[in-house]
């Protein structure tokens, strides 16, 4: 008992054997159970068919890998081997990553396409219209690049006006990735760009990589102002390609893409002006032989005649309608008279003027002898005055 030792002690012995055994190893294997942790480190399992390793990737460390790893790749670490005591596991810190040769980055690729064409994001619908005449074209690219000079040179030779707006991004190796991601958004922000190229010149398939990243193409697609990728030479094809909403061969012919051409404008316009002035002498001449033609016509040549004919006509109609108006208000002035006459016979006036009698009582007309109360005074009257009867 005098010679046991604790478990930590073992451990710590172990730990530091292996520690400093494999201080340095280089290690091939396929991922598996790929997780990269919120705080920014890379979890996962390294394995061939006979063993695994567990592996730990720190944030800043990692941000040197040019890919994002993904289960099923098969991949070459550098690190060393280390101990956690917690749990006795032995693990690999990770300093460095590496595909296993281009087939490795070619299956990622694939296996990317198909997940992204599975979702839609290639679909023709989801295409934005290329605006046919930029005010203002943004590009996300190195900005000390070749291709971004000859960008530049395209546009001042085919379309002067506009204005190139670049937003710098790394576009090979380490957070190209990242930083092209952020140059579309701040792109997207400014209101008065009417056009995206993302670009950058030709290379390997590592070379081009940062464009075949999964985040690239999420932030393509959820881009509002169209974008025109043009990376690489013209055998080279990207996932950015698929997802844009226009494929260029290379960065020159995306600028050639993104702008019309003076030249095809001056000549449409010389076309046009030329066009226009024929077009329209012909209009004027056709319509001088149809002025002619009306001017030969009868209705022309009789027009005082048949001016003076409706003249007239309207002044039958003119004297048709006083004569109607007329004897409509004379018609209604007879009757008025009439009425009037009738209604002057009946007064009651003229009723007492021919020897009739109104009979009153209580300051009331009597109608009917058993409506009189002989008890009561009343009144005659008379057309030449009245006479009070009393009881």
């Amino acid at each position: 008992m005098d010679n046991a030792i604790t478990v930590s002690e073992l451990t710590n012995h172990i730990k530091r054997v292996i520690e400093e055994s494999f201080d340095q190893v280089k290690i091939i294997g396929e991922i598996s159970n790929f997780k990269a942790h919120v705080s920014g480190h890379w979890y996962f399992t390294l394995k061939d068919k006979n063993a695994q390793i567990s592996c730990t990737m720190w944030r800043g460390v990692n941000n040197y890998v040019f890919f994002t790893p993904q289960d099923g790749m098969k991949v070459i670490l550098t690190g060393k081997v280390t101990v956690y005591p917690p749990r006795g596991n032995y693990q690999l810190d990770v300093r460095s990553m590496k595909p296993a040769g281009e087939g490795e980055l070619q299956k990622a690729f694939e296996a990317l396409k198909r997940k992204l064409f599975e979702e839609g994001l290639f679909d023709e619908e989801r295409k934005k219209t290329i605006p046919v005449y930029p005010n203002k074209i943004g590009v996300v690219t190195g900005s000390d690049t070749a291709a971004f000079k000859d960008m530049l040179s395209v546009a001042a030779r085919r379309f002067p006006l506009v204005k190139i707006l670049i937003a710098p991004a790394r576009v090979q190796g380490e957070g190209a990735a990242e930083a092209i991601v952020h140059s579309i958004e701040e792109l997207n922000k400014i209101k008065d760009v009417d056009v995206i190229i993302i670009s950058r010149g030709g290379g390997s398939l590592e070379d081009l990589w940062a464009f075949n990243e999964e985040i690239v193409a999420r932030a393509i697609d959820k881009s509002k102002k169209p974008i025109i990728s043009g990376v690489g030479h013209e055998i080279d094809f990207t996932i950015a390609d698929f997802v844009a909403d226009l494929r260029a061969p290379t960065p020159s012919a995306a600028m050639e893409m993104a702008t019309p051409n003076k030249d095809e404008i001056f000549a449409f316009i010389n076309e046009f002006s030329y066009t226009s002035k024929n077009n329209i002498s012909e209009k004027i001449q056709d319509l001088k032989y149809d002025v002619d033609q009306l001017r030969r016509t009868y209705g022309f040549k009789n027009l005082p005649s048949i001016i003076n004919s409706k003249k007239q006509t309207i002044d039958n109609y003119l004297y048709r309608i006083q004569f109607l108006i007329t004897n409509f208000l004379k018609q209604k002035n007879d009757n008025l008279l009439v009425l009037s006459k009738i209604i002057s016979n009946n007064s009651v006036e003229n009723i007492l003027r021919k020897g009739f009698v109104l009979v009153e009582q209580e300051n009331k007309i009597v109608k009917r002898k058993e409506i009189l109360n002989s008890n009561k005074n009343f009144e005659l009257k008379f057309y030449d005055g009245k006479v009070k009867i009393e009881k």
